[in-house]
C-alpha cells in the first residue's frame, strides 16, 4: 500500500464516522512555548486547555511534525527520524477510550490488513480500564504490557490536562530483534499507534518532574497518533524508514551521488540514512518559512543541514549533496504537499548558499586540524589538546565530532574530558557576566509581585483616550515599595487605570504628565511591564510629594504618541510587503517602533538589492496613499488562526487576542496603537537594510514627520551643493562628476610628478653608498615623505644601486614618532638574513617594535629624540649581517 492510500484510508475512515478533517498546520507553531509543531494535537491545544470551546466534537488530520530529541538514533535505528507525518483522530469530549479503541484495531486489522496476531498492546501501569477494553476486542493478555509513567503517561508538562496512554506495536518478527514484546525490543515491536486519554487534571510540578493529579476532568479527550513512516514500512515491507515510498527516490539519489549502493550494516548505512531522513526535513522546514540561524529553530535547521553535509562527505560525495537530495524529496512529496513546490526555488538557494559555506568551514578547519595533528604527533602524544578541538568547535565552527574522527583516523584520541571543561567554563562566564544584572533584576521582580499581589491590574484606556482621571495605587522608590515620594526623586507607580501604552510588540512605552489634585506634578518618563499585566509608570516627581492614594489627571504626550502610531502601523505595511517581495520564510524576527522611526528585523538569506528596497519602499508607499482602513477587534485564538492573523513567536496571546487589519493585505495579532487610516502614517523612507546575523536582515526606515525632516535636511544639502558647483540641484550630479574626473586627472598628474622626485631623491641617497665587507650600505636620515613613502624610498634606492649584497637603511622623524625602513637584496636572503634584523635593536632605541619579513622591514617608536642613535645601531648590525 503507497503512502497516498495509507493516508487518504486513514482520512476517509475518520470522516465517515464523524470527525472534521483538519489541515495540517505550518511546521512553525502559534504558540510561543513551541519552536517547531512536533505532535498532531498542537493546534488544537487551546482546546484541550479549554481556552478556547473546539467548533466541532472530534477532528482528524494529518499534521507535518519535527522532532530532534532522538536525532542521533536516525540511521542507527530502522525507525527514528527528524520528520513525519503524524495522523490523528481527536476528541473534545466526545468519545473516550472504548470508541478510540475500538477505531484504532478496526482501521489497524481491517483498513490496513494487518495480522492480528502481530499487535501487541501496552498499557498505563494502573490503567484497568484500558487493558479490560482490549481484551474485550480479542487482545490475549500475554500481548498486553503494563509500562510506567515515562513511556504510558501524557501531560503538557504544566497544570492542565493529563493521563495514562495505551500504545499499539507490530511485531516486525525475529530479524529484527528479541523475543519480549515492546518492554524488550523496540526495533522489533515498533510502536505505530499511541492513543492518549486526556483523563484527569493535574496540578504543578517539582523539579524532578512529579506533580499531583486534582482530579478527573469534566471533559475528557482524546489524543492519537499513527505515525506513517513506520504504517508504511509495515504495509511495504520495507526494513527502515529510508526504504518506504516516502523516502526511497532520496534514498536513490543519495547512492547516485556516492557512487555506489548503500551496505547493510555499518556505519556507512548509517550515513547514508542520515542524509536521506535529514533532506527532507530540511526541505519541509525551509518551505515553512524558517532558514538557518545561530539560535532557536533556525539553529534546528542548521544542525541538521550540517549533520547531512558531514556524513556526505562521510561517504566521499565531495560536491554538493543538498541541491539535489532536498530536489527529490521535492519531486516525490511535492503534489501532496504543495508548499514543498511553491518554495522549491528558495529551498535551492538557501541549501546551496549554507552548504557552500560550511564546506569553506570545514576546507579551513580541516587545515587547522591537519597541522594541529602534525604537531601533537611530533610532541609524541597520543591525544589532541582539548584546547584545539575547542577552538576549532568554537572560533571556527568546526563540529567535535569530525575532530574526533580525523584524530581517530590518525591514530590519536581527542582530550574531550578537557574540551567539555573549556565549555563549561565559557557558560559559566557567560552565567556569572550576568549575575550582578539577574540579581537586580531579581529583587526588582520580587518587589513587582509584592506589590501585584495586592493590587488590581491596572485598567488601560489609551486605545481611545490620551488623558484620564487615575489614582495612585503603589509607588516603588529605590527598589522598594514606599508611600510617598519627594520632588526630584524619579519613582514607579502603579494605577488604577491608565492611558499610557505599556511597551510591549516592538512599541516603546508611552512618556506624558500626571497632575495630581494637590498640587503634585510628575514627568511619566516611561512605561512598561513589570510583571505580565502589571503596568508600571516611571516618573520623576517635578513639583511637590508623590503619595499613595492621590489622584489626579494622567495625560499622554499626545504628539509623541501620533508619532508612534504611525511607525507601528508603517511596520505592519511594511511586513506585509517584505512578505510579498521576498517570500513567505521573510517574517518578522524583531521590531523598535519609535516616534516616526522604526527598525524591523526579518528572516532572510542574502542582501536586498536597491531595486528590491526601491520596489518595497514605493509598495509601502502605495499602500500609504491607498488610505486603507486599520481596524481592530478581538478574537479567540482559534478564530485568529482559522482567519488568517500573523502571530509572532516569542509573543505571548492572552485568551481573547486583539487582531489589527490594515485594508485587505494585512492581518496581524497585535496589542499595539494604530492610526485609523492609513493615510496617516504620511511619507515612508527606507533609510538602509544590513545583516544583524546569520540569514538575518534589518532595515530602518522614517514615517511622518522623520521622513520630512529628512527630506528637508536632504533638499538643503543639494542646494548647497549645487551652490558650490555653481549649477541647479538638478544638473548637481553631473556637474559633480565632471569636478571628480578632472580631480582625478589632477591627482594622477600629481601622482606621477610625486613618483620623479622620489626617485630623484633616491637618486642623491644611492650616491652615499658606502662600501661595507662583504656588500655595500646606504644609512641615512631623510626628511619630507610620508610613512607610506618611506617605504617606496627606501625600495627605489636599492633599485639605484649596483648589483650585490646591499642593504638600504633609511629613518625618519614623523608626527612626533621615529620610524626606520630597512630594505636588502636577494642576495642576502640567499645567505638568511632577513631585513627585519637589520633594524631589530634600533626598534628598540626608539622604543617601540617591528614588523615584516623577507626583504623589507619597518620599525617604529615614540622616542625621536634617539633616531639618531638608532641608525647608528641599525648600521653597526647591516654591517655585521653584511660580514657574515
Amino acid at each position: 500500500m503507497r503512502s497516498t492510500q495509507i493516508r487518504q484510508t486513514f482520512t476517509d475512515y475518520f470522516t465517515s464516522r464523524g470527525h472534521q478533517p483538519v489541515p495540517s498546520s505550518p511546521l512553525v507553531p502559534d504558540d510561543p512555548t513551541l519552536l517547531l509543531a512536533n505532535a498532531g494535537m498542537n493546534q488544537f491545544k487551546p482546546y484541550f486547555l479549554g481556552e478556547t470551546t473546539p467548533p466541532f466534537p472530534r477532528a482528524t488530520s494529518i499534521q507535518k511534525c519535527a522532532r530532534t530529541s532522538d536525532i542521533d538514533n536516525v540511521g542507527r535505528t530502522n525507525r527514528h527520524a527528524t520528520f513525519f507525518e503524524m495522523m490523528g483522530n481527536f476528541s473534545f469530549g466526545d468519545y473516550f477510550k472504548e470508541d478510540a479503541i475500538a477505531f484504532a484495531w478496526e482501521l489497524l486489522t481491517q483498513g490496513y490488513g494487518l495480522e492480528k496476531d502481530k499487535l501487541w498492546i501496552t498499557v498505563f501501569e494502573n490503567d484497568d480500564e484500558a487493558e479490560h477494553i482490549w481484551r474485550r476486542i480479542g487482545v490475549p493478555a500475554s500481548r498486553i504490557q503494563r509500562l510506567g509513567m515515562e513511556d504510558n503517561y501524557w501531560s503538557m508538562g504544566v497544570p492542565g490536562p493529563c493521563g495514562p496512554c495505551s500504545e499499539v506495536n507490530y511485531d516486525r518478527g525475529p530479524a529484527f530483534g528479541k523475543e519480549g514484546g515492546p518492554a524488550v525490543d523496540g526495533e522489533r515491536y515498533v510502536e505505530i499507534w499511541n492513543l492518549v486519554f486526556m483523563q484527569f487534571q493535574r496540578g504543578e510540578g517539582d523539579k524532578k518532574g512529579n506533580f499531583p493529579v486534582l482530579g478527573e476532568l469534566a471533559r475528557k479527550g482524546v489524543d492519537t497518533g499513527l505515525g506513517l513512516d513506520r504504517l508504511a514500512a509495515i504495509l511495504q515491507d520495507a526494513p527502515n524508514v529510508c526504504t518506504t515510498d516516502l523516502l526511497l527516490p532520496t534514498f536513490h539519489t543519495v547512492q547516485d551521488l556516492a557512487g555506489r549502493a548503500c551496505p547493510d550494516e555499518g556505519e556507512e548505512k548509517v550515513s547514508f540514512q542520515v542524509v536521506t531522513e535529514h533532506a527532507r526535513s530540511i526541505a519541509f522546514l525551509i518551505a515553512d518559512g524558517v532558514l538557518p540561524a545561530k539560535d532557536g529553530r533556525g539553529y534546528v535547521l542548521r544542525r541538521l543541514m550540517r549533520r547531512a553535509i558531514r556524513h556526505a562527505r562521510l561517504l566521499g560525495i565531495d560536491g554538493p549533496v543538498l541541491p539535489a537530495a532536498t530536489a527529490s524529496v521535492i519531486g516525490n512529496l511535492g503534489s501532496v504537499w504543495p508548499e514543498l513546490t511553491t518554495q522549491a526555488a528558495l529551498i535551492e538557494q538557501v541549501v546551496t548558499a549554507e552548504e557552500g559555506s560550511f564546506t569553506r568551514t570545514l576546507a579551513q578547519g580541516t587545515r587547522l586540524l591537519d597541522a594541529a595533528i602534525s604537531r601533537t604527533r611530533h610532541s609524541g602524544s597520543a591525544a589532541l589538546p582539548g584546547e584545539t578541538a575547542f577552538e576549532l568547535a568554537d572560533t571556527y565552527g568546526f563540529p567535535l565530532e569530525l575532530t574526533v574522527e580525523a584524530a581517530r583516523d590518525a591514530g590519536l584520541t581527542v582530550d574531550e574530558d578537557r574540551f567539555a571543561a573549556l565549555l563549561n567554563e565559557q557558560r559559566k562566564r557567560a552565567k556569572d557576566g550576568g549575575k550582578a544584572k539577574t540579581a537586580e533584576a531579581l529583587r526588582k521582580m520580587d518587589t513587582y509581585r509584592e506589590l501585584a499581589a495586592r493590587l488590581p491590574r491596572t485598567e488601560f484606556l489609551g486605545y481611545e483616550h490620551l488623558t484620564a482621571e487615575a489614582t495612585v495605587t503603589g509607588l516603588i522608590s529605590g527598589g522598594t515599595v514606599v508611600t510617598a515620594a519627594g520632588q526630584g526623586t524619579e519613582a514607579e507607580l502603579v494605577l488604577d487605570r491608565s492611558p499610557f501604552y505599556a511597551e510591549a510588540g516592538g512599541q516603546i512605552g508611552d512618556t506624558g504628565t500626571l497632575d495630581l489634585t494637590d498640587g503634585t506634578r510628575l514627568q511619566i518618563t516611561d512605561t512598561r511591564y513589570g510583571l505580565e499585566g502589571f503596568r508600571v509608570h516611571t516618573a520623576r516627581v517635578i513639583e511637590g510629594e508623590l503619595t499613595t492614594g492621590a489622584s489626579g489627571e494622567a495625560v499622554v504626550d499626545a504628539e509623541r504618541r501620533a508619532g508612534l502610531m504611525r511607525s507601528h502601523s508603517a511596520t505592519h505595511i511594511l511586513h506585509a510587503v517584505v512578505m510579498a517581495t521576498l517570500g513567505e520564510h521573510a517574517r518578522q524576527q524583531g521590531s523598535l517602533v519609535e516616534p516616526d522611526r522604526l527598525r524591523f528585523d526579518f528572516a532572510h538569506f542574502t542582501a536586498l538589492t536597491p531595486d528590491q528596497l526601491h520596489q518595497i519602499e514605493q509598495a509601502v508607499n502605495g499602500h500609504v496613499l491607498d488610505d486603507p482602513a486599520v481596524r481592530a477587534w478581538y478574537a479567540d485564538r482559534a478564530e485568529a488562526e482559522a482567519a488568517g492573523a500573523i502571530a509572532l513567536f516569542g509573543e505571548k496571546y492572552g485568551d481573547t487576542i486583539r487582531i489589527v487589519d490594515i485594508g485587505d493585505f494585512s492581518r496581524e495579532l497585535c496589542g499595539g496603537t494604530h492610526v485609523a487610516h492609513g493615510s496617516q502614517v504620511g511619507a515612508f523612507r527606507l533609510l538602509s537594510e544590513s545583516s544583524i546575523g546569520s540569514n538575518l536582515r534589518r532595515v530602518e526606515a522614517l514615517t511622518g514627520h522623520g521622513t520630512l525632516r529628512h527630506q528637508g535636511t536632504e533638499r538643503r544639502l543639494l542646494n548647497e551643493l549645487a551652490s558650490l558647483l555653481g549649477t541647479r540641484p538638478a544638473d548637481a550630479p553631473g556637474a559633480l562628476n565632471q569636478r571628480l574626473e578632472v580631480l582625478a586627472a589632477a591627482q594622477a598628474e600629481l601622482g606621477q610628478l610625486r613618483a620623479a622626485e622620489l626617485r630623484s631623491q633616491a637618486v642623491q641617497l644611492a650616491g652615499t653608498v658606502r662600501p661595507a665587507d662583504g656588500g655595500q650600505l646606504v644609512a641615512q636620515r631623510v626628511t619630507g615623505v610620508t610613512p607610506d613613502e618611506l617605504r617606496q624610498l627606501a625600495s627605489e634606492t636599492l633599485a639605484q644601486l649596483p648589483s650585490g649584497p646591499t642593504a638600504v637603511i633609511l629613518a625618519l622623524e614623523h608626527s612626533g614618532k621615529a620610524l626606520l625602513v630597512a630594505a636588502i637584496t636577494p642576495h642576502l636572503l640567499g645567505r638568511g638574513i632577513q631585513a627585519s634584523q637589520v633594524i631589530a635593536r634600533a626598534a628598540k632605541t626608539v622604543g617601540g617594535g617591528g614588523g615584516g619579513t623577507g626583504a623589507l622591514a619597518s620599525a617604529g617608536g615614540r622616542r625621536p629624540e634617539y633616531l639618531d642613535q638608532a641608525l647608528t645601531a641599525a648600521t653597526e648590525d647591516a654591517t655585521a649581517l653584511l660580514t657574515q
